[in-house]
């Protein structure tokens, strides 16, 4: 599928100067640029969503852990005393 867009000169001669540092051509860098912007935009909505997810469940049940559980929880990680995840609670 073909798609074109307008861009200043400003820009043009922005992605054909890394395009030539880079020793691609001008479609790819525009191209790896959308496919980044595109990854990056999917993961922070993803991100929202689960966030989104967790603040509902939280409003449902009240199920949480304070900050200094997760801290302890987090501080045993990589050592031999490494704990599981402890149980939220009310």
């Amino acid at each position: 599928m073909a798609t074109s867009i307008t861009i200043d000169d400003a820009l043009k001669a922005r992605v054909q100067r890394l395009a030539g540092l880079r020793q691609r051509s001008a479609h790819w860098i525009m191209r790896e640029a959308i496919t980044q912007y595109g990854a990056r935009e999917e993961a922070r909505e993803s991100f929202k969503q689960e966030a989104m997810a967790s603040w509902t469940a939280y409003q449902e049940t009240g199920r949480h852990l304070t900050r200094p559980e997760v801290r302890t929880w987090l501080n045993t990680w990589g050592t031999d005393a490494e704990t599981a995840l402890p149980e939220c609670h009310a």
